[in-house]
Parts: structure tokens; sequence; C-alpha cells
């Protein structure tokens, strides 16, 4: 049997969308906040992005992450991504896209099942926490035997094109029962060789940046200059070419 590789890009609005359907793209990861690595989007964003997507064709995942910063959540942060989950399903979202660690930085089971379960049965993606892991061979036997969708997954590495190796052994461990998709730093220069990999799936955002000189600090991040980005219907051509489509 012939396996089709998925493209799911990343966006954080209705526009992105679009853009995902131009080039074909089977999904969007919708969040916001993607140069924090993505944070849950707003129940606006959610909703026209959806509806969006009933015209432009892809399906979509919403990124469920209360906060910046690492995968170990507290109760309150715990109860509010587990209800965000709930709410992006009942607007209409295809699935969402979560991750949660122990103290230990082992997947957070109790966790991991508290948000499937909130999904109802809608597809759930574990997302880049599994490269923080130890072992992200053990991280994603653990996601299977949750019965989750798929993972995404640089390998370990701060760029997947650096992680080849085990992403070949997770393709090997994944044997078909769980989707392996490759995400970060993915071009179109480094496209093609996560494809021969054997992944399910290439996860790219395809960003543009906007800069704006504001001339005053906005936050504890900013550093004065003003700016974000943007989905870039070019760039996310130029990756769907190289992988000759």
């Amino acid at each position: 049997m012939t396996r089709t590789l998925a493209i799911e890009i990343a966006v954080q609005d209705p526009a992105g969308v679009r853009i995902a359907g131009a080039v074909g793209a089977a999904r969007v990861e919708l969040a916001s906040a993607l140069p924090l690595g993505g944070l849950t989007p707003s129940p606006a964003t959610l909703e026209l992005s959806i509806e969006a997507a009933r015209a432009a064709g892809p399906e979509v995942h919403v990124l469920i992450r209360p906060r910046a910063g690492g995968f170990h959540y507290d109760a309150d942060e715990l109860a509010i991504s587990e209800r965000d989950v709930r709410r992006a399903i009942e607007a209409g979202a295809d699935g969402v896209v979560v991750g949660a660690l122990d103290t230990a930085g082992s997947l957070d089971i109790d966790a991991m099942r508290r948000l499937r379960d909130a999904a109802g049965g809608a597809s759930v993606t574990l997302h880049r926490a599994i490269d923080v892991t130890a072992d992200p061979v053990a991280t994603l036997v653990a996601a299977r035997d949750l019965g989750l969708r798929r993972v995404l997954t640089s390998g370990g590495a701060s760029a997947a094109i650096d992680g080849l190796e085990t992403l070949r052994t997770l393709v090997a461990e994944a044997a078909g029962a769980i989707e392996i998709m490759a995400g970060s730093g993915v071009d179109a220069a480094s496209a093609p060789a996560l494809a021969a990999v054997g992944v399910d799936a290439l996860h790219f955002s395809a960003k543009r940046s906007v800069s704006e000189d504001g001339g005053v600090r906005m936050g504890s991040a900013s550093d004065g200059v003003g700016g974000y980005e943007v989905t870039d219907l070019a760039t996310a051509q130029g990756v769907v070419a190289a992988l000759g489509r």
C-alpha cells in the first residue's frame, strides 16, 4: 500500500488556515504565540478559523497549552487545559494537540488521560513534549497505549533534520499503530530527507516575520521592537514543491 505523506501547517489565524488549504495541507495546528512555541488560541480565533476551514478544506487541530515554559502543570493549569480541550471540540475542532509531563520529566499518564477523555473521542496528538523526555521511544509507547492518534516530534533535537535517526527509530516502533509527524525547523531544504525516513506527516509553520519599531518595551520578553509572524503562502508553496507536489 502506498503511503501518503500528510502535511500539517502551524497557523495562528483564519488567513493561515486559508493558505494551508490553498497548498493542499491535510491539517492545521491552530495556536497563538508561535514564537513562544505556541499557546492556546482565543475563542474567537478558534471559531473564525474553523469557519475558514470549512471553506478551505484542512482539518483544524487546536494546540492546548496554558502557558509558555515547561510541560509540568499544576492543578489549575491542568483544569484550564481540560476545559479548553472540551471547548475546542464543542466549537467544531477536529482534534487537539496536548502534552503534560510529571515532575520526573516523563509523560504524565494521569494528566494525559484526562485531556484525552476531555476530547471525547476526537483526535489527540501528543506535541513536542516528547522531545524533552529522557526516552522518546518509551514516551511513544505510552502515547500509543493511551490511544493517541499521533505524536509531533523532532526526534529529540532542536530541529527535526538533526533528529533523523531517532525519527527512524520512532517510525519503526510505531509500526503503524500511531502516526509519527516530524516537525521543528522543517523547510524546503529538509523536507525531502525527513519524508524519506518514513514519517506519516510533516509539520511546519511557513512563517514570515513582520517588524514594527514601536520604540517602547511592551513586555518582559520585548526588546523594544514590535513585530509578529504570519503564515506565508510562498514559503508554504516552497515546502510543498520540494516534496514533488
